[in-house]
């Protein structure tokens, strides 16, 4: 029973990475509860993987498959796999039938060499953009990163309660509130109440558990004073009793022994596993540290909580049956043919062009190969394939240079490919020779950025001189300005007076209000994957329409974070008197609380128009749902998609409630001249609040609609036809 509860590194039981028959019966005598996955090329994968499943169901007394975990956030993290754009750019294009056809994809190449249970999606809510981990989310907000969370569910488990023989077992994580930790340090505390708790961290999760995820991953951080792995309320009586999971909890690794090496809250490792699994945790990852020899010893003296250990390990099995492994529990050699597919690598390029999002452009973009002699291509991120963490850099990838120069072949343009400086260098013998270039070009591509190219998480990646981490798992940071000296690059190209195209990459949203003032266009292209150079110039030359919407704000400067749109009435400040450099004023004496680009923001290369905004019935009682229609029409030139965005506000409630929430969004696409209507409904739950007493409730009273500039107000009834009475300040006079 205990080995069910454990997992164990997969090369352990290799030798060369092939098969080795002693250390399997050494490691696996027993059986295991699940296995790492190799992350090596598809063949070795496959051929490991089948080996140590055929060792297990052939000599081990009870024949149990195990479980093969691998990393699929965006893309099967092994050699060769196809990379997709980083989580944080799928959640750009607020499209959740292109996520749940990617997740499809990561899953039939994982699946094809054994791997069962992928450790995505990550639903952490992406609110400190110091957090090197921003990347891996989908976004600030809980109903996009809901929607976008439950899409890869299903995308990853094929949308039924029994997993088929080309899908995976989605783990969905960290549990609970991991995406907000102090100072922006990857495990810091959580300072959460429970109100925003359940009001705001726990509602993506909830999402993915109605999609049908049968995996939990705890967060390293702790709440409320307690460790997430050992942490009772949150891994039963939330995730179980409230939320319904009827999966198996997965440990992140080390999660466990962390309660004595990080937090302290345990002395020894055996207390340590004791306390993880009388709250709730199932097995124990990578290794069994606390759940593995300390717990055998504890047998020996019949110390071991037998009722505890029962539980865990009927519910790993039952998920192991649900997946499928007693019946296909090998790779089957003719799946590997979808890896890297013609259809995969299409699925990426579309991926990359839904993903960027045009920020500003004073109308330069798109480029017109007709008018350009000459086009200066500068930045340390020209030629080079930013994939982003948890992805493995063997993937072919196109660099931005190289889809420029193959949609320009055949044109009679020169281009001048110069990298200006490095991402992280303080060096700037590079100014010179790229202003000179800027200065011969008709127009600049600049491309700079950070790197989150380290594959193994928690800062495990190796850095080197020429490729250095700025994001990604372990990797925060003080200062939200672009690394090394490439703002200044930036600034003194713009200074050659020539039009310059400023391209954004990396995994975190950077700082750059100067930049943005002085730049022609501004595009955030994220960590595009493989396909990210054909899509970058498929939007610069006009091949593609920007469809890309912020699925986060973007600040002014690292002193307003955090600076999520859907903050309280006062988070914003109060006298509306923004200050400036050389004009000093308050909420901020030197600045505006505003953020730089805010949440939903992105541009196109057409236009569109909003219309009846229909608000249906405008009173309703506190358990009925409400019907919002409007209509959206494409007056431009262009075919183009365009991200619609219902959100609502709760006028007057008996706690604080945001400015504004997202309840609802739909991307569309519409030819020029089309009109489309678009619907949604908004159930008493997308309205409800939690009151004093921290209960669900609707609360009689208006409430606001907003959708593409639009405005429409409902109310609720309490039953009766007499309206709300105002609510009075301690004077009795309205507020």
């Amino acid at each position: 029973k205990l080995r069910q509860m454990v997992m164990c590194d997969s090369l352990l039981c290799a030798k060369n990475a092939r098969y080795d028959v002693a250390a399997a019966r050494k490691r696996l005598g027993d059986g295991i509860g699940s296995l790492q996955d190799p992350r090596r090329d598809p063949e070795t994968n496959a051929s490991l993987i089948a080996s140590l499943q055929r060792f297990l169901i052939r000599n081990t007394r009870l024949g149990i498959p195990a479980l093969i975990v691998g990393e699929c956030s965006h893309g099967h993290m092994s050699g060769d796999a196809t990379v997709f754009p980083q989580s944080i750019g799928l959640a750009s294009t607020w499209n959740t039938r292109l996520m749940r056809d990617i997740a499809a994809a990561a899953a039939r190449e994982a699946r094809a060499v054994g791997v069962n249970q992928a450790l995505s999606p990550d639903l952490d809510l992406g609110r400190d953009p110091r957090w090197g981990r921003v990347e891996e989310t989908y976004g600030e907000d809980p109903h996009l990163v809901g929607e976008m969370g439950a899409a890869h569910v299903r995308g990853l488990q094929g949308g039924t309660s029994r997993i088929g023989p080309r899908n995976l077992i989605a783990t969905v994580k960290h549990f609970a509130a991991h995406g907000s930790p102090q100072s922006g340090l990857n495990i810091a505390p959580v300072a959460v109440g429970p109100r925003e708790l359940r009001d705001t961290y726990l509602p993506p999760f909830a999402a993915a558990i109605r999609a049908g995820a049968l995996s939990v991953m705890p967060a390293y951080s702790e709440y409320d004073g307690i460790p997430c792995h050992e942490n009772r309320a949150l891994l039963t009586d939330i995730l179980r009793r409230e939320l319904g999971f009827d999966g198996y909890v997965f440990s992140d690794y080390g999660g466990v022994e962390f309660a004595v090496s990080l937090h302290k809250t345990a002395g020894e490792f055996a207390e340590a596993g004791l306390r993880a699994l009388e709250a709730g945790l199932d097995m124990e990852a990578p290794a069994p540290t606390c759940f593995g020899e300390p717990f055998e010893a504890l047998a020996q003296t019949d110390d071991l909580p037998m009722p505890q250990i029962d539980q865990a390990v009927r519910r790993i099995l039952t998920v192991k049956f649900k997946a499928g492994l007693f019946e296909n529990p090998h790779p089957e050699p003719g799946d590997r043919i979808v890896i890297q597919s013609r259809r995969h690598r299409n699925l990426a390029r579309r991926a990359a062009l839904e993903s960027m999002v045009l920020l500003k452009n004073q109308g330069i973009l798109p480029l017109d190969p007709g008018r350009l002699k000459r086009l200066a291509v500068i930045g340390p991120h020209a030629d080079r394939v930013e994939y982003g963490d948890y992805a493995l850099p063997e993937s072919k990838g196109v660099t931005p240079l190289e889809g420029i120069r193959e949609t320009l072949r055949g044109a009679n343009i020169t281009i001048d490919h110069v990298e200006g400086a490095t991402l992280t260098g303080l060096s700037r013998e590079g100014f010179r020779e790229a202003e000179l270039a800027a200065t011969n070009a008709d127009a600049v591509i600049l491309l700079v950025g950070g790197s989150g190219m380290t594959p193994y998480g928690i800062g495990w990646g190796i850095q080197t001189d020429d490729q250095p981490m700025t994001g990604g798992e372990g990797f925060d940071v003080t200062d939200l300005r672009l690394p090394g000296v490439q703002e200044e690059l930036a600034l003194s190209l713009m200074a050659t007076g020539k039009p310059v195209i400023v391209v954004i990459v990396g995994g975190r949203p950077p700082s750059m209000p100067a930049i943005a003032e002085q730049a022609a266009a501004l595009l955030l292209a994220w960590c595009p994957g493989q396909e990210g150079g054909h899509a970058m110039a498929d939007i610069l030359f006009g091949r593609g329409n920007p469809s890309g919407r912020l699925p986060v704000s973007i600040p002014r400067c690292v002193g307003q974070v955090p600076v999520f749109y859907n903050h309280k009435p006062t988070a914003r400040g109060i006298y509306k008197k923004p200050g400036s450099p050389t004009r000093p004023g308050r909420d901020y004496v030197f600045e505006s609380p505003d953020p730089l680009f805010e949440f939903g923001h992105g541009l196109s290369y057409t236009t569109f128009q909003y219309s009846q905004l229909q608000v249906s019935p405008r009173r309703i009682r506190p358990h009925e749902s409400v019907t919002v229609s409007v209509n959206v029409r494409n007056t431009g030139k262009r075919e183009g998609r365009e991200v619609v965005q219902l959100y609502v506000n709760d006028m007057i409630s008996s706690t604080t409630t945001p400015v504004r929430a997202l309840k609802g969004f739909d991307n569309i696409l519409l030819k020029p001249g089309e009109r489309k209507s678009v619907t949604f409904t908004l159930t008493p739950e997308s309205i409800s609040l939690l009151d004093r007493d921290l209960k669900r409730v609707v609360e009689p009273g208006l409430f606001e609609v907003f959708v593409g500039g639009i405005r429409r107000v409902f109310r609720v009834t309490d039953g009766s036809n007499r309206p709300r009475k105002k609510p009075t300040n301690q004077s009795g006079s309205p507020p």
